[in-house]
Parts: structure tokens; sequence; C-alpha cells
């Protein structure tokens, strides 16, 4: 597989990476262990060396299984966790917290569920109203220093936040959502971090997986599935953004590949500095994703994809008000 820098930081990936939180949290039970292993390890053995977590999957619970899958490989492979969280004793999210101290617990503790003695990109998994992230900033650098950390990231953070993160130490990455069903990044961010040499890593590259066209209105999620609670996962909303994903069909029946592949390889046109984290918790969609790296999209492709989304309107709201109110903007 290709690689690519991530801004001008130095810090070269594959290009397409691995988003782990689903094999541990967030869409349904758990995946086995050991399957999930097995999977992290295969995307290794196919040129992949970009795997994210965090300590919120679980919580805990992905990182250890990212310890245990590639403690072999350890040396050749980049891993990116996030802090950013307090946690009750039952596991639930007790609020943000990205105070000093915490950031350094946070740190300390991820290394050993790891098994490493370095986090390649520490992200700040929110922004914290409560925290002049230059405090974060200030940290993170501090850990960099003593050699705990390589690279200080953020997510779903806004421009001015940015700025003033990477006024005190260099930000490498940014984190956030962005897919052909969620395109704001392209109107402040993108710009701001060219400007900058940031890279960027959207997460949800595949709309929670409605992109792929395997999901309609009439599916079901499983009750652990936090799609439930999302707007866009309406059935109403389903129904109205089909149209985006017939479009995707059209396209990838021309490029002889899927719509998940297409919906991947527009990410990569994108920008150079771009690193889409697909996740999955089954084999044959780790190769889907992998193949998109090796579709090519033509000047004539993303006119087609540009003129038809001007007439679609996506509908739904990409989080619940709860969750919303989380996005530094």
């Amino acid at each position: 597989m290709q690689t690519r820098e991530l801004g001008k930081s130095g810090l070269q990936v594959s290009a397409m990476g691995l988003g782990c939180m689903g094999l541990s949290y967030g869409y349904g039970p758990a995946t086995d262990v050991q399957e999930a292993v097995k999977l992290i390890r295969r995307a290794y053995e196919r040129g992949v060396t970009f795997f994210d977590t965090a300590e919120a999957y679980g919580p805990y619970k992905n990182e250890e299984l990212l310890g245990e899958a590639l403690a072999p490989f350890r040396s050749e492979v980049v891993i990116a966790t996030k802090f950013g969280f307090s946690f009750d004793a039952n596991g639930g999210q007790s609020g943000m917290n990205s105070r000093p101290e915490h950031i350094r617990t946070v740190a300390d503790q991820a290394l050993k569920r790891l098994k490493t003695d370095v986090i390649d990109l520490f992200y700040q998994h929110r922004v914290d109203p409560d925290v002049p992230i230059e405090d974060v900033a200030g940290t993170v650098k501090a850990l960099i220093s003593e050699g705990k950390v390589k690279h200080f990231g953020l997510s779903e953070a806004g421009a001015q936040t940015i700025r003033r993160a990477h006024a005190v130490q260099p930000v490498t990455a940014l984190q956030s959502e962005y897919s052909l069903w969620w395109r704001e990044p392209e109107q402040e961010i993108l710009p701001t971090l060219e400007e900058l040499g940031i890279g960027f890593v959207p997460f949800s590259p595949l709309g929670k997986g409605f992109l792929t066209g395997a999901i309609n209105e009439t599916t079901t999620f499983d009750s652990k599935d936090f799609r439930n609670i999302v707007p866009r996962f309406s059935q109403e909303a389903r129904k109205a953004n089909q149209a985006l994903v017939d479009l995707l069909a059209k396209i990838a029946a021309r490029k002889k590949a899927t719509s998940a592949q297409v919906a991947l390889a527009w990410l990569l046109t994108q920008k150079p500095w771009i690193v889409p984290i697909p996740g999955t918790t089954k084999l044959h969609r780790l190769e889907e994703n992998i193949g998109a790296a090796e579709v090519e999209l033509t000047a004539d492709d993303l006119a087609s994809i540009e003129s038809a989304l001007v007439t679609i309107k996506v509908e739904g709201d990409r989080y619940p008000p709860h969750l919303q109110a989380r996005v530094n903007r």
C-alpha cells in the first residue's frame, strides 16, 4: 500500500488506516478478542500501518486489544490514541477532562495497555471548554520532550482552536468526521490545515456504514448500537438519504468497484495529506476498504460526483444535541 505524510510532520502512515473503535464499542456487542486480533493483524499483512484507538472505546478494552494484536510488529506501525474524558465506576463517561495532570495519567495508563514505551500520536478526543488549549498543548509538548509521546493531535476542533494549539506545540493531525455526506470541513478546516501543514484523518469516512449501501430505511440496529440515537439514522432520514447511496452505486458499477471503495477513493483525491480510517469487524469488508486505495477516480468521475451532489440534500443531524455540544467550532 502507498504511504502518505500527515501534513508536514514527517509522520508517514499507510494511505488507508484502520479505525478500531467498532471492534470493542459503539456498534453493538464487542467482537470476540481473538477474531479482532486476527482482523487487526490481517490489516497489517495487507499494508495498513496506521491504527486508531482511544481510552474511551470500551473504555480501555480497545487499547488493550491493540496492545495484544500489534505487539509482534510494534516498531513497524503507528498507533494513535486519545485523552479527554473521565469515567465513572461503571465505565460510563462522566464528563470531559483535559486537565494537565489527567492527561499525564492517561498517557501512562495508555502506554501500559498498548504494551509500548511511546504513543505515536496522542489526540485530545474533544476540546475541553474548561481547560485552555494552550495548557493542553503544553502538557503534550512536555510528554513529547520526555519521550512518552511522538506527535500531538486534535479531534473535532475548530480552526481558531487549532491555531492556538499549533502555536504552542505543532499539531500533526486533526481527526474529524468527513465524507461524501458530511463536507463541512471543506469550508474552514481544510484551508487551515493546508496553511499550517497539518494532516487530516477523517473518521466515519463511510458515513457510519451508510455509504456502503448495506443500510436502508428498513435496517434495524442492535440495542447497543449508538446509531439508534443519531438523527441522520432515523428511518425518515435514511429514506431521504438513499439518493446519495444510489449515486455511489452507479459510479461504482462504472468503475467496477463497490460503493464503499468509491466513497473512500473520493476522500483520497481531496488532498494528499488526508488519511481515512474506516473501521470494520469483518475480514471481507477490511479487504474491500483496503482495495479502495487502488481505485482511481478521473477528473470526469469527480466532476460527475460533484454535480450530482449539488442536487442531493443530506437529511438529519450527525449527532443528537447532547453530543453535538461537544464539537468545538
